[in-house]
């Protein structure tokens, strides 16, 4: 995975190796001893450290420098970790579990916040350590959340689009069962009807999750607890499993990660893309597209209107074992001034977590995507937030692929996609 960087599959695009096993642990921390830390260093001031994967875009270091220039005694050191989702991860857990108090603000993945909240290695962000969310986009914010509390600052978001010809298509779908009715469209073009990310792996979680959440149903309910055995999750995976039966979802898609549905699209083999937005940029400019000039972009399509994107994107967090939480607090209000999320977005090309930068006008100018990119954001659910995440994931990659070739019923996917989970949490 390629963190960091928007105009590449981003983590956003999920694109996780989920090797590690499921992380268990309760609300209170209390086995790595974050309940006592969460209480120290709050009014700590001095140098802290900033750890985040590899800054492609080169974001990190300029503003870092902004900083230093302005805190000549609260100075930021950015400790870059690789480009790989995984080993960032890695990373992460072993200074947490070392109470390693140079780790003092970490970029967590929006999907990492509940298990480290639930390990007691994030500090919370309420009383004297409260952050300001009003002007944010409220689904960047439930994903910085567990239980109810703030554990993180957002820092960027991301949501999927739905990209489509528009010489082909000049009104896009609104809802699913309209982009179907559209497939005659493709095939008398000779070319795939639809397509997202439909092989085994991260990308999977995020377009079955999508498909459930779209059709009103639900991976977890509000306990944390697996929902699935629904007629609304029944009615989104079988939105995938008939689609791909009668060929609306052409057969090597199956194949397909962000790159090679991206690559099918601008190579004019389908009608109907579900991407990130960094898409926007390569099928625009790459000499090889066939679509730079007739590429229209939409919500992605639900049951009455929009559906649910899985959301992207990063938050910034202080550990508890920071002795300087005062600065951090001060550095994590930095990252989320419109300044610096005007800058992510012109200089990164990340989708702010300020919902007024996604109308302004010159913002929108440079990055034409950014008001679909709102509708997709506003209406976006994270993937299931749950301390158990690895093992969440693994179930629903293994039975939403195995539904969606016909090596299970849509009825055993879900049934199996439940009881694994039931499994994972029970075990912990």
């Amino acid at each position: 995975m390629k963190t960091r960087n928007f105009l590449l599959p981003v983590a956003t695009a999920g694109v996780l190796a989920l090797t590690l096993s499921a992380c268990g642990g309760g609300g209170g921390g209390s086995s790595s001893g974050g309940s006592d830390a969460a209480s120290q260093g709050l009014d700590g001031r001095g140098p802290i450290t900033y750890v985040q994967g590899k800054d492609n875009s080169n974001v990190v270091r300029p503003l870092i420098d902004k900083w230093n220039a302005a805190h000549p005694n609260e100075k930021v050191t950015f400790k870059e970790q690789t480009d790989q989702a995984d080993q960032q991860h890695d990373d992460l857990v072993q200074h947490f579990q070392a109470k390693d108090a140079g780790y003092d603000v970490a970029s967590v993945d929006v999907v990492w916040t509940a298990e480290f909240a639930a390990k007691g290695w994030l500090q919370p962000l309420k009383d004297k350590m409260a952050l300001d969310t009003s002007a944010m986009l409220k689904p960047t914010v439930t994903a910085a959340s567990y239980k109810g509390t703030l554990y993180a600052a957002p820092e960027s978001s991301d949501g999927g689009i739905l990209y489509y010809r528009k010489d082909l298509v000049p009104t896009p779908p609104k809802t699913w069962d309209e982009m179907m009715s559209m497939c005659s469209i493709a095939k008398a073009n000779n070319m795939g009807c639809y397509s997202g990310q439909f092989k085994k792996y991260e990308g999977l979680t995020v377009n079955a999750s999508e498909a459930i959440n779209s059709a009103g149903g639900a991976v977890l309910d509000a306990d944390g607890k697996p929902s699935l055995l629904t007629p609304e999750a029944k009615a989104g995976l079988a939105n995938l499993t008939k689609a791909y039966a009668d060929g609306s979802i052409p057969k090597e898609a199956i194949t397909f990660q962000e790159e090679e549905s991206r690559q099918a699209f601008q190579d004019g083999k389908l009608l109907f893309l579900r991407n990130w937005p960094y898409v926007y940029n390569l099928a625009t400019t790459e000499g090889s597209s066939k679509v730079k000039d007739v590429l229209g972009m939409t919500a992605l399509p639900g049951k009455d209107g929009p559906g649910a994107s899985s959301l992207g994107g990063h938050s910034a967090a202080i550990s508890v074992y920071s002795k300087y939480k005062a600065t951090a607090l001060d550095f994590l209000k930095f990252l989320t001034t419109e300044e610096t999320q005007k800058f992510f977005a012109t200089q990164g090309s990340l989708a702010p977590v300020l919902g007024a930068l996604y109308d302004d006008k010159d913002l929108v100018a440079k990055l034409p995507y950014l008001p679909v990119l709102k509708t997709s954001i506003q209406n976006a659910v994270p993937r299931p937030v749950t301390p158990f995440y690895p093992a969440v994931t693994k179930a629903i990659q293994e039975n939403a692929y195995s539904a969606i070739k016909g090596e299970k019923t849509v009825d055993a996917a879900l049934s199996d996609m439940q009881k694994s989970i039931e499994s994972a949490s029970a075990g912990q």
